[in-house]
């Protein structure tokens, strides 16, 4: 992925048990994840815009009173916000499955369980009918909209990521079918920097735990849903 001298000052430090530090202003919005008719997540729907700066901090424990800002809370709680997740690339934390006309990559542990790869009976299910247009159809739908980057789709013969097109952003995620709020949805490449100045792979869509309890820290795992985190930022 080819970025621009601005976008690669953009950036997320997390720090030692406290708030993400964001650099580069970036833009801060919700995103609500709606449904089809069958319950099934389906696609995103834009929320307010937050007012942000050129460099701001955003709440990593989920106890602020500012949220989706921190307002030091995290001092008060005493949170442990240990980073516990790989710096491995995505292709070496990732599985393959063949398909006939694509390949799916799939990193189980950056799962955070938004559910869009269940759609017609799961994505797993239909990379086997990848031959199939309307199958394959499907599959492009359900991976391009997973926020985490779980999931990756390669054309075939080419080898070519099937990426979405996404504007370096960060998405306040909203799960209204589990009745919570979900992670920070990364998107456009932004870089992602250790408390102690290591960087992960930067990445198209990541997700970063915004509840405080994920045990893949700073990545989501899915606890938001779990806990029943709210941000009290909906309506």
């Amino acid at each position: 992925m080819s970025m621009s001298d601005a976008e690669k000052v953009s950036q997320i430090q997390v720090t030692k048990n406290g708030p993400y530090i964001v650099k580069g202003s970036l833009p801060v919005m919700m995103e609500t994840i709606a449904q089809n008719d069958e319950g099934g997540s389906w696609t995103w729907k834009r929320g307010r815009d937050f007012e942000a700066g050129a460099q701001y901090a955003l709440c990593r424990c989920g106890h602020s009173h500012k949220k989706p800002f921190c307002d030091g809370t995290h001092a008060k709680v005493g949170f442990d916000g240990t980073e516990t997740a790989s710096h491995a690339s995505y292709k070496e934390q990732a599985k393959t499955y063949d398909g006939p006309g694509m390949v799916l990559e799939d990193a189980e542990r950056l799962c955070a369980f938004a559910r869009f790869c269940d759609n017609g009976g799961s994505i797993w299910r239909q990379i086997e009918e990848t031959d199939d247009g309307e199958v394959r159809k499907a599959v492009v739908h359900e991976e391009t909209h997973c926020p985490s980057g779980r999931l990756v789709l390669l054309e075939k013969p080419s080898g070519k990521a099937v990426e979405p097109e996404l504007a370096q952003s960060i998405g306040l995620v909203e799960d209204p079918a589990e009745n919570c709020s979900g992670p920070l949805w990364v998107r456009g490449g932004v870089q992602v920097v250790s408390a102690d100045g290591e960087k992960y792979e930067v990445r198209n869509r990541v997700t970063l735990c915004r509840c405080g309890q994920s045990s893949n820290k700073p990545f989501c795992d899915g606890s938001h849903a779990s806990v029943k985190f709210h941000d009290g930022l909906q309506g």
